[in-house]
């Protein structure tokens, strides 16, 4: 039979409708509470810190993200920590739990179709997790504007709303993971089991295992500086394929101007270098492609949910 209208009509109204849904939850007011007490914890601490340094320093206000005070680490570390942890909360049940409840027969008896239910389920999580970031990114830089005494520069503006945009597409490719094992498994228990097992395994295994294949892969020679590059670079593309590396990468050349360069760089290499900071242009050229492969992971996790979502069999 052939579809008639578009297959997305209707996504707006579920997207509407599992927004309000995240937003006024318990579960989601709970992390959103965890977020702001830890976010505002690091970032007091730290601005107590960069008091001493309000003008000395032309981008104060970036220190505020990236600054650490033991025993805290700093306020870039907890969100790295933390929007993984959200956007799987957001995702793990969204899917299952419309077959459990045996619900999902009766949505797609209405005139909506499966491609509106997933899309509208995915952007609604997507937009409850920019909501929150960007919420919790205004704090931020209100607090800092209290208690520093002056306002950011249009630079560090530019710099702070980019790294914004590279956390949301950050916390979107696990948002994506978390749906795509909603799909695949029926049990919301086990899907969100599945999509921490992945984050454990990027966000404290993953180093391992690339120094344990890397020598398997590219053994080097030290005696031959060409292959010891060669096996360094074999390293970076293997820890790149972990989203928690690309978006280490894309926030220290977004938040420190100082950063030209990321992995193994030879001195030659520095010999006659201007220290100035990098234009915000040039930082974002910088880090355009560890942004891209964020961006990237989402759509191909999502379209994998989306396949997978479109073979299932649903029964009443």
């Amino acid at each position: 039979m052939r579809r008639e209208g578009s297959a997305l009509a209707g996504a707006g109204v579920v997207m509407m409708k599992e927004l309000g849904d995240n937003l006024t939850s318990t579960r989601m007011r709970l992390l959103e509470l965890l977020i702001f007490i830890t976010g505002a914890g690091a970032v007091y601490e730290t601005l107590g810190q960069l008091r001493q340094t309000v003008g000395e320093d032309p981008f104060v206000f970036l220190r505020i993200f990236t600054t650490a005070k033991d025993p805290l680490p700093s306020f870039v570390a907890f969100l790295g920590f933390l929007i993984p942890i959200v956007a799987i909360a957001l995702g793990f049940d969204s899917v299952n739990s419309e077959f459990n409840r045996r619900t999902m027969s009766r949505l797609l008896a209405q005139p909506i179709y499966r491609d509106a239910l997933l899309f509208g389920k995915f952007l609604a999580g997507l937009a409850t997790l920019a909501v929150t970031l960007t919420a919790l990114w205004l704090f931020v830089i209100g607090l800092g504007i209290l208690l520093l005494g002056l306002p950011p520069s249009g630079a560090e503006v530019l710099r702070g709303f980019a790294f914004l945009i590279a956390a949301i597409a950050y916390g979107g490719v696990w948002l994506a993971l978390a749906l795509l094992f909603s799909v695949v498994f029926r049990s919301a228990a086990t899907a969100a089991l599945a999509a921490l097992a992945v984050w454990l395994l990027f966000a404290f295994f993953w180093t391992m295992l690339v120094s344990l294949l890397t020598p398997i892969i590219a053994p080097p020679d030290p005696y031959d500086a060409l292959s010891v590059l060669h096996t360094a670079g074999i390293a970076q593309d293997l820890s790149r394929l972990s989203p928690n590396t690309l978006f280490a990468e894309a926030t220290l050349a977004l938040l420190n101007p100082t950063t030209r360069a990321f992995g193994l760089v030879l001195a030659s290499q520095l010999e006659g270098a201007i220290t100035a900071p990098l234009p915000f242009v040039q930082s974002v050229a910088l880090i355009w492609p560890q942004v891209t492969g964020l961006i990237a992971a989402c759509i191909g996790l999502f379209t994998i949910a989306y396949v997978a979502f479109q073979r299932q069999e649903v029964r009443a």
